[in-house]
């Protein structure tokens, strides 16, 4: 089956069961400031469970646009890197709001799995809750499956719970047999190993119960149904795959990235983790700038910027020059347009969003992992396994290298970074650049007072977000006013407006990026000077002028 035939028949069936099929909300919650994004088919439901939100039906279902990446739940690292974790996923599920509860959960799944999906019955298991004998039992009457497969296992497993108070209740799994082939050849491999061979395919969370802070458990008055199915490992059953990536998911963009780059999937186990990563990627960009997030230097905006950047390098690994993932947009709007229509609509929008990000990276890139590879060379040459801090910092100060990019690239070198070290050597750059401030004679002190008189004081928008366009008001060299700098030189700037902190009331300023097409400043540091904020740098490329405009960018650490 396609994955188009299989989701379309997911709601096709519960629908012949009275169920409203109800559109994917947005990967950013609109109304629950606790999430980063949607990452289950349950949140936009969420207020009718609680009972703060009645709807006109008590049966839905969905297939719901899900994000896992920053946070609590996050597959970030290992995408690409295993067959079934993903940033971007589709969630199918069903639910019942007061409505059916374990039996008519029990009898869908069933049914739906094996005779709509025509899953071979002798290979699918289920486990259930330890102290949960209804569903045992229910299981045991209502289906057909084999006695010997059903297990009870604990709460981490078969407990589910919305947050630390509130509805909860047990859970039970429906997992398939892949074959001892898929597994980890261990003689007690079974149920709940983290292997492929038993794959977790459905879970269904009988809703039940209202935990009070004290950890009490009270029957709900009208308990609840919901259930969550991921469409990429179903669809690798259905089409017989042991790797989500090898589905029609995903097979349109790993084509295009094959045509664009000469490379061959499934030829070299670099090369195919580095075309995952692209794909993967590719779709939870696309969806989160088609919701309408933009990359930036915080919250949602920088899993954004995360998730480009990963899938940039990546892309020049396998040897892309300059940026790419633009051009694999049409690929993801072609597989996804026609369910998510948001995605064709946005085509190109999206694709200019991921040209400017890709662009801009690429810069810092191209000279930061010169660097780091020479690094990695020696330290595997002397057998280390630790990026020391002070060639994290060299990195940072150099070329604005993040922290979180060199932290990426050491997991996939199975290395490990000195995230100690390198604030360390951070809170020394500080005090280094505080002490170069104390006892500035009256003649400097003269001139800040002179220049804010002239200029008025610096607009602080930093509360507003981390990055920001400006114009360069003025600048001060080696104690005195000038009109230029050249590549090389530290100076202290003077803007119109800026996001970048500046220190004072015992705060340490702001350091980050100062950047247009032609130049690249690194920030050490902001001061806060007679209502001005001086933004105290070091010019990496580029000559700098009074009036030029230029893009500041705070960094998040």
């Amino acid at each position: 089956m396609k994955s188009s035939e299989i989701r379309n028949s997911f709601w096709d069936f519960f629908k012949s069961k009275g169920h409203e099929v109800v559109k994917s909300s947005s990967l950013i919650p609109r109304h629950d400031p606790t999430l980063l994004f949607t990452n289950a088919g349950m949140v936009q439901f969420k207020s009718v469970f609680l009972g703060e939100e009645k709807r006109p039906y008590t049966r839905a279902v969905s297939c719901q646009k899900c994000m896992r990446a920053g946070g609590k739940h996050s597959d970030l690292e290992n995408v690409g890197h295993t067959s079934r974790h993903h940033t971007f996923f589709e969630m199918l599920g069903n639910f019942s709001f007061g409505d059916y509860f374990k039996k008519d959960a029990i009898l869908f799944a069933w049914e739906l799995l094996t005779e709509w999906y025509k899953l071979p019955k002798d290979k699918l298991w289920v486990s259930v809750y330890e102290d949960d004998d209804e569903a045992e039992r229910l299981w045991k009457e209502l289906t057909d499956i084999p006695s010997g497969q059903i297990v009870r296992l604990g709460a981490k497993d078969n407990f589910w719970q919305m947050g630390d108070t509130g509805p909860c209740g047990p859970c039970s799994e429906i997992i398939i047999d892949q074959g001892e082939h898929v597994g980890c050849g261990k003689p007690d491999c079974k149920v709940g190993c983290d292997c492929d061979r038993y794959l977790e395919l459905w879970n269904l969370v009988f809703m039940q119960f209202n935990r009070d802070e004290s950890g009490n458990l009270t029957p709900l008055p009208k308990p609840s149904i919901d259930t969550g199915m991921g469409l990429e490992r179903i669809t690798a059953v259905l089409q017989g795959k042991y790797n989500n990536f090898d589905t029609d998911l995903f097979s349109p963009i790993i084509s295009e990235v094959e045509s664009l780059s000469g490379a061959n999937y499934g030829k070299n186990n670099d090369v195919d983790i580095s075309i995952r990563v692209i794909a993967d990627h590719m779709r939870a960009a696309s969806f989160l700038i088609g919701d309408g997030l933009m990359p930036s230097n915080e919250g949602r905006g920088y899993v954004l910027r995360r998730v480009i950047r990963r899938a940039s390098r990546h892309a020049r690994l396998l040897g892309f020059g300059g940026a790419v993932l633009y051009k694999l947009v049409g690929s993801t709007a072609d597989a996804m347009g026609a369910v998510y229509p948001e995605i064709e609509q946005e085509r190109k929008r999206i694709s200019k969003v991921l040209m400017m990000e890709e662009e801009r990276f690429t810069r810092t890139l191209d000279q930061g992992m010169r660097l780091l590879d020479d690094v990695i060379a020696s330290m595997r040459k002397e057998n280390k396994n630790t990026i020391p801090g002070s060639e994290l910092f060299k990195l940072y100060d150099t070329f604005g290298f993040p922290l979180d990019l060199a932290r990426d690239i050491a997991i996939d070198n199975h290395l490990l970074i000195d995230e100690d070290g390198f604030h360390r050597e951070m809170e020394i750059q500080r005090e280094r650049a505080r002490a170069s401030w104390i006892g500035e004679d009256e003649a400097i002190a003269s001139i800040y007072k002179e220049l804010q008189s002239e200029l008025g004081d610096t607009e602080f928008i930093g509360y507003d977000g981390l990055e920001a366009d400006a114009v360069i008001k003025a600048i001060l060299k080696d104690g005195k006013v000038v009109t230029e700098i050249a590549e090389g030189d530290e100076a202290e700037l003077f803007l119109d407006r800026t996001p970048f902190y500046g220190e004072s009331g015992g705060q340490v300023g702001d350091a980050g990026i100062i950047y247009n097409d032609l130049i690249h400043a690194v920030v050490k540091d902001t001061k806060k000077e007679a209502g001005l904020h001086a933004h105290v740098i070091k010019l990496k490329k580029g000559s700098l002028k009074v009036w030029d405009k230029v893009r500041c960018s705070v960094d998040a650490d």
